[in-house]
């Protein structure tokens, strides 16, 4: 949840217009991981949507966007995003996206990955999604763990045109072989 509410801020800082889901597992893991509450989520958004509306505006091709990052993406999302069931308006928005060939980027965040995980995520990389586990980077030498958000969150924004310098760029390994 910390990529998520992390970039929430990021995005703001850009000054760029977010719309919010948050599922009821979301909320969950809000309160587990990160001692937030629904409200507290939502007030760093611009639009926030509730997940059962899948009437809402981004769930047409007509709402124009950039695409969409789900950050954290749970296996049930990314299954329902794979097989195109829409049964909520996070999967549908997600559909919406790949429909109109826009960015759409899953930060998947349950591991190990089974057989199913794995096709799934082959099913969405085939209809152009892209799966961006939140892995860290450590040749960055991170000194804290919001340096290591921030360098993955850095990492997904420049897929978008979005640079916001949030870790340094790779200079090349220092020292090198002879």
């Amino acid at each position: 949840m910390a990529y998520g509410v992390r970039l929430l801020d990021v995005l703001r800082e850009a000054d760029v217009e977010t719309h919010l889901l948050v599922s009821e597992a979301g909320v969950l893991n809000l309160h587990q991981e990160l001692d937030m509450s629904r409200k507290d989520v939502e007030a760093l958004a611009d639009v926030v949507h509730p997940v059962r509306d899948v009437g809402a505006s981004i769930a047409s091709g007509s709402f124009a966007s950039s695409g969409m990052i789900v950050a954290p993406c749970s296996m049930k999302t990314l299954a329902a995003i794979a097989n195109g069931l829409s049964d909520n308006l996070i999967s549908r928005a997600a559909d919406v996206v790949l429909k109109e060939r826009r960015r759409l980027v899953l930060m998947v965040r349950e591991t190990p990955f089974n057989l199913a995980h794995l096709r799934n995520m082959t099913s969405v990389t085939e209809m152009g999604g892209i799966i961006f586990p939140p892995l860290p980077g450590f040749y960055q030498r991170p000194a804290s763990m919001e340096e290591m958000v921030d360098h993955t969150l850095g990492r997904v924004l420049d897929m978008f045109g979005i640079s916001m310098q949030l870790t340094p760029e790779w200079q090349g390994m220092k020292g090198g072989a002879d």
